[in-house]
């Protein structure tokens, strides 16, 4: 049955070619960029996008390809560059791309507030939001995401119904499968005939991607570390240009496998590192015994080395907080703790537990590759073992809460290889709804670091109550922060509905005294 539809499949992405390049590409070639030509006859994937929303009527899909192609030459897509973009428009920060909601899928996030109906600067911003969907179409090929259309504070100047129905026809004609849903959060009520005429834009197959949602709502989308403070979130992301928000998810530094003597390098030099920060702490005494016996560690055997490295290690406390998920228990669940630049930022530990009864293959990614060396990175886990993964800033670079990790993990068949090479190939061939993923995200602790999920040499010498009280303090300390963010956020709400109340009030008063008067 399934060869069957496969085979179905290629046929008609192999009449969709054929046809356009009779129909329409052979007399009128200048419409179009050579480019996305040759990419038609390349890309099987791009071809079955078109297919899939036109529900495999070749003749619908085929229509649908020119006036996409005629658009994309139009736009000069294949060229758009950051260059290309005005660059106040990029500083507003009224489009990007930013986070994940609760499938995995990317935010589109649209600002209305940042948008005035201008129509000398309409073809910029219709380019920008071409920049960013063809750059990210690019790098996901295929992977949809969720348009996060933003109208809290929004005015009358910023109802554009031209615009809105540009974005609409991106997803509808230009990049078919890439709309997961669009959240149109804290609408106002002037704009409900607006979004009547929105929803018939969108035909009746899409107009189910539509979702309305105020504060309380938007959660049921996307978790609250995703959302800005006035979405009722925690995410301390603010758009600020140059750079270019970019938080995909890269392979960091340092990555466990193919060089072996780059590990053992690593190895010994994080060794006498922390015998170097240790020795700050001592006595002169002391530390000329620390240096006797680091001397004689150069001599030892590579054994004997890496069990010192794992004895140390072992000698940390473990994260308190868990996250269970169907193949790996992550630890800690939400948060990796880093100290402050004051303090000193050091190494911090993911640990993860193989909860299966075959083999997981695990690899670590993260928002900003440059920052980190994580150790290791790409490797697998045994059933019912435990894998510590080092997370240190690399070459004094400043640990921020913006920063984000993803921990990926699959099961392997029991025949299969660990290596480096056996690990790059499955990672190849691993079906993407087989993939387990969780999300970490960075936390910067100024004073009364929780040193059960920090890696500090001074761990050694505190006890497991005053670490546990510490961490809890800070619990605390943190939840005690985003209940007083919520009371003002309330309190800014109500502020600004007595306005909008006063505001009628006086409309309706002069209005009667206007009536009385004339």
């Amino acid at each position: 049955m399934a060869e069957c539809h496969t085979q179905n499949k290629a046929k008609l992405v192999s009449e969709t070619r054929r046809r356009f390049e009779a129909d329409y590409v052979t007399d009128k070639s200048d419409k179009y960029d050579p480019r996305d030509v040759e990419r038609l006859q390349q890309d099987d994937n791009w071809v079955e996008s078109y297919l899939l929303w036109r529900h495999n009527n070749v003749d619908e899909t085929l229509k649908m390809l020119d006036e996409s192609f005629q658009w994309r030459k139009e736009m000069s897509v294949n060229d758009l560059t950051e260059s290309s973009i005005p660059r106040w428009l990029l500083e507003i920060g009224g489009i990007y791309l930013h986070g994940y909601d609760k499938e995995g899928n990317k935010l589109f996030w649209i600002r209305v507030k940042y948008h005035i109906k201008d129509h000398k600067t309409t073809l910029d911003k219709k380019k920008l939001i071409a920049f960013w969907l063809e750059r990210y179409a690019k790098r996901e090929n295929g992977k949809p995401v969720t348009v996060m259309f933003d109208l809290s504070e929004t005015g009358i100047n910023s109802i554009d119904m031209d615009f809105v129905r540009f974005i609409i026809n991106c997803f509808k004609v230009y990049y078919p499968k890439y709309l997961s849903k669009m959240v149109i959060f804290d609408m106002p009520w002037i704009m409900n005939a607006a979004f009547k005429i929105v929803k018939s834009w969108l035909g009746p197959e899409a107009v189910s991607l539509l979702k309305f949602a105020s504060k309380n709502e938007v959660q049921d989308y996307v978790s609250v570390e995703y959302l800005p403070p006035h979405m009722g979130g925690t995410d301390p992301f603010k758009y600020s240009y140059p750079p270019l928000v970019d938080d995909d998810f890269q392979t960091p530094l340092c990555e466990n496998g193919p060089i072996a003597s780059e590990d053992e390098a690593s190895s010994k030099e994080d060794l006498e590192s922390d015998g170097k920060e240790t020795l700050e702490t001592i006595s002169s005494e002391e530390q000329t015994a620390l240096l006797k016996k680091i001397n004689v560690t150069e001599h030892t055997s590579k054994a004997e080395e890496n069990e010192k490295v794992d004895s140390k290690m072992k000698a940390f406390k473990k994260p308190l907080s868990v996250f269970k998920g169907p193949l790996l228990h992550i630890s800690p669940a939400e948060e990796l703790y880093f100290g402050s630049t004051e303090s000193g930022e050091k190494k911090t530990l993911i640990v993860l537990t193989n909860v299966t009864k075959n083999i997981v293959a695990f690899k670590v990614r993260t928002t900003a590759p440059e920052k980190y060396r994580v150790k290791p990175s790409n490797s697998s886990c045994d059933p019912g073992a435990s894998v510590d993964i080092v997370v240190s800033p690399h070459g004094g670079l400043t640990v921020s809460a913006q920063d984000r990790f993803l921990i990926m993990a699959a099961e392997m068949e029991q025949s299969s290889g660990t290596g480096p090479a056996e690990l790059t190939q499955f990672w190849k061939e691993v079906p993407r709804n087989k993939v387990m993923e969780h999300r970490l995200r960075c936390h910067i602790v100024e004073s009364s670091k929780p040193t059960t999920l920090t890696l500090k040499d001074n761990a050694f010498n505190m006890s497991d109550k005053t670490s546990e009280d510490l961490y809890l303090q800070l619990n605390r300390l943190l939840e005690s922060n985003r209940k007083l963010e919520d009371q003002v956020q309330r309190c800014i709400w109500f502020q600004q509905l007595l306005l909008s109340l006063t505001m009628l009030l006086l409309a309706f008063v002069m209005s009667f005294f206007y009536l009385l008067y004339t």
